[in-house]
C-alpha cells in the first residue's frame, strides 16, 4: 500500500512537470509527436491525433517529443521553426508547473493543519535565544543579515555558517531589534529512546504517540499512534521533556509504560532502544503554528517555496565543493522509501493523505529547480542553449541540440545507478 502510494505520487509529479511542457507546446501550435511517462522501452502508449501516450519501462523522469526538437524541420509546427520566446517558454514551463502545483499543494495543507510562521512561540530557559533576549511574540525577519521567511530558514543559515555568531533582528511591538547570538552545538549523543514519534515537540500533547519508530522495541510491545504516555516505572510524566529528564536517568533498563488508549489506561513493558544522534546546532526557540485566511494562507506557502528553492541551491553548492558527499544523493528508490515511510508512520488515513502531501510537495518544488540546472539533458540545458542562440544570433542546429541532450541522459542514467546502489545500500545496512 504505501509502495504504491509512493509510485503514485512520485508518478504525479513527473505527469505534471511534462504536462507543462506538452500544454505551452500545444497551444503555441507546436506538433507534438509523443507524450511519455519514464525513459526506457515503451510498456504501452494509446495514439490520440498525432500524439503517443506512452509509459516506458525506467521509472526516471519522462518526456514530450515534438517535431523538430532532434533535427531540422520545415514543418510550420516545427519546434525548431518557433521564435526564441515560444521555446524558452515550453523548456521552462515544466519547472514552473512543478512549483505551481507545490503552491497549491502547501495551500491545502496549511489550510487544514496551520502554518509555522517566524513568530517565536516559545524561548527555552538557558538557551541561546534566551541569554541574547529573544522574546515570546517576536518575529524574527533576518539572520546575520539574510531575510527569513520561513523558521526552517535558521536552520540552513547556522548550518551554513556553521555556528558562528550572529545578529538575529526581529520586529518586537513596533519596535525593531537586532540581538547578537551564538548557536550551541550539540555535541552527538548516545542514548536510550523508548522508540516513538510524540504528537508536539512541546506543551501537553507532546507526550501522545504521534507515530512509532519501525522495527523497534515499542513497536513490538504494543505501543499504539494515539496512546497517552502518563507514567514510567510509576513515575508521572505530562510532556515529552518529563519522558526525556527519565530516560537520561533510566538509561536501558526495561521500562513499565501505562498508557492512555481510548479512555482506558493500558501497561505495557518497553525495553529501550539505544539511539546515537549526530552534532547538531540549535538555539533553542519554537515556532508559530497558526491558521489564517486564504492570502496569508497562500503568502506562506510562497514562503515555503521559497525558502525550500534557497536550501536546494546550498546543497547543489554544496555538492560542488564538497562540503556534502555524493553518497548522501537519494535516487528513484529513495525517493520513493521515503515517500512510503512518511505514509507507513502516519497512524490515520487524515494524516496518511497530511503527510503525502507534505512530502510530495517538498519533491515537487525540488524537481522543478534541479531541472532547471543547466546540465545537459535538463530543461535549464535547453534554457542556455536558447540564450546562446539569442546572443550569436544564430541558431543552434537541433542535431547538436540532440547530441547534447543524448550525452546528459547517458550521464543522468549512470547517475541514476549509483544513487540507486546507494538507496540499497543504506536500506540493507540502516544508514
Amino acid at each position: 500500500m504505501q509502495f504504491m502510494l509512493a509510485i503514485l505520487a512520485l508518478s504525479f509529479l513527473i505527469i505534471v512537470h511534462e504536462f507543462g511542457h506538452f500544454a505551452v507546446a500545444k497551444l503555441s501550435g507546436i506538433k507534438v509527436h509523443e507524450f511519455s511517462l519514464f525513459m526506457g522501452p515503451q510498456i504501452f502508449g494509446i495514439k490520440r491525433g498525432e500524439t503517443l501516450y506512452s509509459v516506458r519501462l525506467i521509472p526516471l523522469g519522462g518526456f514530450v517529443r515534438m517535431e523538430g526538437e532532434e533535427e531540422a524541420s520545415e514543418d510550420a509546427g516545427a519546434y525548431n521553426k518557433k521564435p526564441l520566446h515560444i521555446r524558452a517558454a515550453v523548456a521552462v514551463a515544466g519547472p514552473l508547473m512543478n512549483l505551481l502545483v507545490a503552491v497549491i499543494i502547501l495551500c491545502i495543507l496549511f489550510s487544514a493543519v496551520g502554518f509555522r510562521t517566524t513568530v517565536v512561540s516559545e524561548v527555552a530557559a538557558g538557551s541561546s535565544a534566551y541569554e541574547a533576549g529573544i522574546q515570546k511574540g517576536d518575529r524574527i525577519i533576518s539572520y546575520d543579515g539574510k531575510a527569513v521567511l520561513h523558521p526552517m530558514d535558521i536552520d540552513l543559515f547556522m548550518f551554513v555558517s556553521k555556528g558562528a555568531p550572529a545578529q538575529l533582528e526581529v520586529i518586537r511591538g513596533n519596535e525593531r531589534l537586532t540581538r547578537s547570538i551564538v548557536p550551541r552545538k550539540i555535541a552527538a549523543q548516545k542514548r536510550y529512546i523508548l522508540g516513538f514519534v510524540p504528537m508536539e515537540n512541546e506543551g501537553k500533547d507532546s507526550n501522545v504517540v504521534k507515530a512509532i519508530v519501525e522495527g523497534s522495541n515499542a513497536e513490538e510491545a504494543g505501543l499504539k499512534a494515539g496512546d497517552r504516555i502518563i507514567r514510567l516505572n510509576g513515575k508521572t510524566v505530562e510532556s515529552r521533556q518529563d519522558i526525556g529528564d527519565f530516560m537520561a536517568e533510566n538509561s536501558g533498563e526495561p521500562v513499565d509504560v501505562a498508557v492512555l488508549r481510548d479512555g482506558s489506561e493500558v501497561a505495557l513493558k518497553i525495553v529501550p532502544t539505544f539511539e546515537q544522534t549526530p552534532e547538531m546546532i540549535d538555539i533553542g526557540m519554537y515556532y508559530e503554528n497558526r491558521f489564517g485566511g486564504l492570502f496569508e494562507t497562500i503568502g506562506s506557502a510562497l514562503a515555503y517555496t521559497f525558502s525550500t528553492i534557497r536550501s536546494v541551491c546550498y546543497s547543489i553548492i554544496w555538492l560542488i565543493t564538497g562540503a556534502v558527499s555524493l553518497n548522501q544523493m537519494m535516487g528513484p528508490v529513495g525517493i520513493v522509501t521515503t515517500i512510503g515511510d512518511v505514509v507507513k508512520q502516519s497512524p490515520t488515513l487524515s494524516m496518511v493523505v497530511l503527510s503525502l502531501l507534505n512530502i510530495t510537495a517538498f519533491i515537487s518544488i525540488n524537481l522543478g529547480i534541479m531541472n532547471l540546472i543547466p546540465f545537459p539533458a535538463l530543461d535549464g540545458s535547453k534554457l542556455l542553449l536558447i540564450a546562446i542562440e539569442g546572443i550569436r544570433r544564430k541558431a543552434i542546429p537541433p542535431e547538436k541540440e540532440a547530441f547534447i541532450s543524448m550525452v546528459g541522459f547517458v550521464l543522468l542514467i549512470m547517475l541514476m545507478i549509483f544513487t540507486t546502489y546507494n538507496d540499497i545500500l543504506r536500506r540493507i545496512t540502516g544508514g
